[in-house]
């Protein structure tokens, strides 16, 4: 596996481990990531249930450094929630309301314009925007607003709606198959959809957290279909929850086998389940350790060895445990987001957003090269703003 960067280079790089430092029972997994062998699920269970995070980090870093080199990423983004009004009810979900709720919202088109248009000055490259099942909203709302999104800026790059979002859209709304209902999003304006809704592909986990919701296999249905017209996507997981370590397993499995088959995921973005707003049979849950959290980073990264980037979200982890995931597989902060209300209806208490130099002085204190990227994980530079120009001004927004 290789990062495109390092491989137009021809660069090879050679990585060793101290076999010394890695405990008997997963040498044959840290000899299998040395020779650029695939690991099975079995070893990915093996990795989970190893309790010396230090062997992981160093087996992860193999990985990290063999695919990236020394560079940490992030994105210039400006996330939109354009409403939390939905059909579903789906368990662990505090983000989702019902049009009667009070917590309800539902953004008209010339707001979510507005606060676009307000971002690009500071330089975003990415509008990302996911919202609920809304059941009333027409298929010509949605095709504006892609347009006259696109319309602000045609390298704005429009990221948006999850697969079960297109399904909606598809059989409820435009009434069109999914592959015309992407085609025809495609054409207003959208650039990629986004990973959200993969929660935990184990059906029975599934029927208890997210009932109702599409299955595991109309998820990655989605992701194929859009992979097939030469589309990308990210992936998540959604973990810390009642899933089991085989279950995490599992969902890692199922993602390598779409993206042997396509090979249109940029990343993966695995994050916590945030339990304080939780109920039912969420309610006992406590929310992942931060040893559990750069645990399932690393083995995710030594696991998925064809999806070349691991994104840690600091919107779940927080900035700090973000940083000290860049030594554990991780080779990604994700973005600048500038708010993000999903998490945080949820009961996060991380910032909203980040700031550009925070983000890299993250990444160079933790001893990586900070690059800002592209939607698909491209190196790029920074776009031109009235705050670079000018000494003087502040780089980015503060820290809400």
């Amino acid at each position: 596996m290789a990062c495109a960067c390092l491989a137009a280079e021809g660069v090879t790089l050679s990585l060793r481990m101290n076999y010394q430092l890695i405990p008997k029972e997963l040498r044959p997994i840290a000899e299998k990531v040395e020779a650029q062998q695939r690991i099975s699920e079995a070893d990915a269970l093996s990795l989970y249930r190893t309790n010396d995070l230090n062997a992981l980090g160093m087996i992860a870093n193999v990985v990290r450094e063999r695919a990236n080199g020394n560079y940490a990423t992030y994105i210039h983004n400006r996330y939109i929630n354009y409403s939390n009004i939905c059909i579903l009810s789906c368990q662990f979900c505090a983000f989702a309301a019902k049009k009667r709720d009070a917590h309800a919202f539902e953004y008209a088109i010339d707001e979510i314009v507005r606060v676009v248009s307000d971002a690009l000055p500071l330089g975003v490259t990415e509008v990302h925007m996911v919202g609920g099942l809304h059941p009333t909203l027409k298929k010509e709302w949605y095709l504006d607003l892609l347009r006259r999104l696109r319309a602000l800026d045609p390298q704005l790059h429009i990221k948006a709606f999850t697969a079960i979002e297109v399904r909606h859209l598809a059989q409820r709304i435009f009434r069109m198959p999914i592959r015309d209902t992407l085609e025809t999003l495609r054409e207003e304006g959208l650039g990629s959809i986004t990973g959200g809704g993969a929660e935990i592909f184990d059906p029975g986990v599934r029927d208890q957290i997210c009932r109702g919701k599409e299955t595991a296999a109309e998820w990655l249905d989605v992701h194929r279909t859009w992979h097939s017209m030469g589309g990308r996507s990210t992936c998540t997981m959604l973990y810390g929850h009642i899933e089991t370590l085989a279950h995490r397993a599992d969902h890692l499995r199922q993602l390598r086998q779409l993206q042997d088959e396509t090979g249109g995921f940029t990343g993966f973005v695995p994050f916590a389940f945030e339990p304080s707003q939780s109920h039912g049979i969420l309610a006992h849950i406590k929310r992942a350790s931060a040893f559990d959290q750069l645990r399932n980073l690393a083995v995710s990264r030594i696991y998925l060895d064809n999806i070349d980037h691991l994104t840690a979200y600091w919107v779940s982890l927080g900035l700090p445990l973000a940083q000290v995931s860049l030594s554990y597989g991780v080779d990604d902060l994700h973005g600048t987001i500038l708010e993000e209300k999903i998490f945080h209806m949820a009961g996060a208490t991380t910032p909203q957003q980040q700031t550009v130099a925070a983000l890299e002085h993250a990444i160079r204190e933790a001893g990586r090269e900070p690059v800002q990227r592209d939607s698909h994980y491209r190196h790029i530079a920074p776009r031109q703003t009235n705050e670079t120009r000018t000494a003087s001004a502040p780089a980015e927004l503060a820290c809400a």
